[in-house]
């Protein structure tokens, strides 16, 4: 397993896991009633999150979907924050004792690009899907598991067409800005205190989420 690249900021370069290239043909499949949908919750000691996952990027939608329903999040961590920018989380490999290999792991697979910046950027809230970069990556598959939020306020324009942003935090997001601002090493940006994550669904009609949450879901 080559070391992922890290972040830079100058260069809007994220770091994903490196994960295996052979991609199951079986992509997961997102049985959501047509009647309802399905929203995100992420706890940490710091607060929750409330996200949805976009219908425009069914492969993402349906691979983070399967993920959750697994428990495949539950204990893994935040494990690279950077002020004004974002927090990156996912990687099974946080949830070991050995820090020293976070954010170089994932369940196996990647994810085919899913860009569309006709209709989602990296606006602030977006959540996004990490990956290696373009020298080993030209097709920008996505991490099968690693992704982050942006936490800036202005957004992440510079990454637009880059990376697949597949959903939005919708609630909570002030979590993500308290979370961002933990102390961190200057190295690698990997939060000094530990911040681990659980995730569970919850179901809402569109009706119920806009109302609730002020956001309007795709049809």
């Amino acid at each position: 397993m080559k070391n992922l690249l890290y972040l830079f900021i100058a260069i809007g370069l994220l770091s994903g896991c490196k994960d295996d290239p052979d991609n199951s043909d079986d992509q997961p499949v997102d049985n959501i009633p047509t009647n309802v949908d399905t929203l995100v919750e992420v706890n940490t000691d710091h607060g929750s999150m409330i996200m949805y996952m976009y219908k425009g990027t069914p492969l993402h939608r349906a691979n983070f979907h399967k993920l959750v329903g697994e428990g495949f999040y539950n204990g893994t961590e935040f494990h690279r924050i950077i002020p004004n920018f974002m927090i990156q989380g996912g990687d099974p490999n946080s949830k070991d004792d050995n820090r020293a290999n976070d954010g170089q792991g994932g369940p196996g697979y990647t994810i085919p690009a899913e860009i569309d910046t006709n209709k989602y950027m990296h606006d602030s809230g977006a959540v996004a899907a990490a990956r290696i970069g373009d020298t080993q990556n030209p097709e920008r598959r996505s991490s099968g598991s690693q992704f982050y939020i942006v936490v800036s306020e202005p957004g992440t324009k510079h990454l637009n067409g880059a990376y697949t942003v597949f959903g939005k935090v919708i609630q909570g997001l002030e979590t993500a800005q308290t979370i961002v601002m933990q102390r961190r090493q200057s190295s690698n940006n990997l939060p000094i205190t530990r911040i681990p994550m659980t995730m569970k669904f919850i179901i809402k009609t569109p009706e119920e989420i806009f109302t609730e949450y002020g956001f309007q879901v795709e049809d």
